[in-house]
């Protein structure tokens, strides 16, 4: 892997790769000459803790949109539904996840990916401008654990 940048979430370090791009629905993306691989970012995992259960409902050839539900995700903090971060076709889905989830929790940048998508990478951030947007998101959350998501 290559060089990593940091993003501090309270006490708790989460680690990027630069060697990738990234969506902000926090996952990242990685280049292939046929697809962009995609799964869930340090910061995504960290939020999510432990999770247990992963259902996608696209198979290999749908084309789907951007913000368009793909499936969803169970952990020890959350229930959510998972959503495309680019327009594309589905190339691949990880099998081996939907049997066990548990590869997102200890290899999110390897055997974690969730799902493949031919595509533009045009509405990707690079790992940099990733970090400046992880700083806004940063604050959502803490308002939201916090209990003051209006302020």
């Amino acid at each position: 892997m290559s060089a990593e940048l940091v993003f501090m979430m309270g006490q708790f370090e989460a680690l990027f790769p630069t060697d990738r791009l990234y969506a902000r629905n926090h996952m990242w993306a990685t280049v292939s000459r046929d697809s962009l691989r995609f799964g869930f970012s340090a910061y995504a995992v960290r939020l999510l803790q432990d999770v247990y259960f992963l259902d996608l409902t696209i198979e290999p050839g749908m084309k789907i949109s951007a913000k368009q539900e793909i499936g969803s995700i169970e952990s020890k903090k959350a229930e959510s539904s998972l959503y495309s971060p680019i327009d594309g076709t589905v190339f691949a889905c990880n099998q081996a996840l939907l049997e066990d989830p548990s590869e997102i929790n200890v290899d999110k940048y390897g055997n974690g990916w969730l799902f493949e998508l031919q595509g533009s990478t045009d509405s990707l951030l690079s790992p940099e401008d990733y970090l400046v947007h992880l700083t806004a998101a940063w604050e959502v959350a803490q308002r939201t654990i916090k209990g003051q998501a209006n302020l």
